[in-house]
């Protein structure tokens, strides 16, 4: 199966072919309170069950970054789209489920994505979530009470009661992003192998079931889960536009001919 992604902007935001193989994805400069992204995925149309990829894969790719901390997130990888951001980016409605992802992922403060107080929530990572596939409808009765999670001692419980239910790993990755680096994960049924220009950062058991769909993206988001139960969630200003260049993205199944 080839890939097949399509760009996702919010306005200003811009996702450039620069030559064959090469992209960028850049947000323009700005102020909080606003949502600034750019983004290549191949799922925004589809329902999660259609998503095109399956265990066993290896996902390739070279990458650099306009700066070390570009306030929000950047990253690649695999995910199943948990939080339903496709309506958000002119695809389907998609109700929010339990992560499973395995990608390299770049968080400035003040994020704070990781349940488990012994892995890193902020900086360059290469991690994997893995959940249980269940149905999007059993989170519906607790919509009404998702403002309690703002009570610190809750949100502690909650944060607890998750890491039973979901599995993660993540590694801190002492490479500087702005530099060229190659970067690939193997996928497997039983364990997922990072490395960082061909040197194994990390090996994960906690494997991520699919399907699940290839992002890219960059932008000025932040969420924090951390160990005080302070949840937060908001954008960052960026006064400098942010970008990240890709090439020799590649994606191959194992064992495929």
């Amino acid at each position: 199966m080839s890939l097949d992604l399509q760009p996702s902007t919010t306005p200003g935001a811009k996702v450039i072919q620069l030559k064959s193989g090469v992209w960028r994805l850049e947000i323009p400069p700005g102020a909080a309170g606003r949502y600034r992204l750019a983004q290549l995925d191949d799922y925004r149309r589809v329902s999660r069950r259609a998503f095109p990829w399956h265990a066993p894969l290896t996902l390739s790719v070279k990458a650099r970054a306009s700066d070390k901390n570009i306030p929000g997130t950047w990253g690649f990888g695999l995910w199943n789209d948990p939080f339903g951001m496709a309506l958000l980016q002119g695809g389907g409605v998609r109700f929010p489920v339990l992560p499973n992802a395995a990608w390299f992922f770049f968080a400035a403060p003040p994020n704070y994505l990781s349940l488990r107080d012994d892995l890193p929530g902020q900086g360059a990572l290469a991690a994997t979530f893995q959940s249980p596939a269940w149905p999007s409808w059993t989170f519906l009765p607790a919509i009404p009470f998702t403002p309690l999670l703002l009570i610190r001692p809750l949100m502690r419980w909650m944060r607890r009661q998750m890491q039973k239910v979901v599995k993660q790993e993540a590694v801190d990755l002492a490479i500087d992003p702005t530099e060229w680096h190659a970067y690939r994960l193997e996928w497997h049924l039983n364990r997922v192998i990072f490395y960082i220009d061909e040197k194994a950062a990390l090996e994960a058991t906690a494997v991520p079931g699919g399907p699940l769909g290839v992002v890219i993206w960059v932008d000025n988001q932040y969420a924090a889960l951390p160990p005080d139960g302070g949840l937060g969630y908001g954008t960052l200003p960026n006064p400098q536009p942010a970008w990240i260049e890709i090439e020799d993205l590649a994606l191959n199944q194992i064992g495929a001919a």
